[in-house]
């Protein structure tokens, strides 16, 4: 007997993904502790989302933006 398995909706990866990418952006802990290390994940997670076609490229723009500025602003904190 053969079992069905269900593929993901792109729905449902796009809000896995998108919840994954806040999660690590909210992260505020990791961000003050290596803040580097912390937007290079964020922009993985971005350009990850945008190769599979589950952003455009307006929104993975927009999130890079967030981690850019997320990353000045830690950056300024550790002064």
């Amino acid at each position: 007997m053969t079992a069905f398995i269900e593929q993901p909706s792109t729905d449902l990866m796009y809000l896995e993904a998108i919840n994954r990418w806040f999660s690590t952006f909210d992260d505020h802990v990791a961000r003050c502790a290596c803040p580097r290390a912390s937007h290079q994940e964020l922009l993985r997670q971005a350009d990850e989302m945008k190769r599979l076609g589950l952003i455009a490229r307006q929104q993975w723009r927009g999130l890079r933006q967030l981690a850019d500025r997320s990353l000045q602003q830690a950056l300024e904190g550790a002064r």
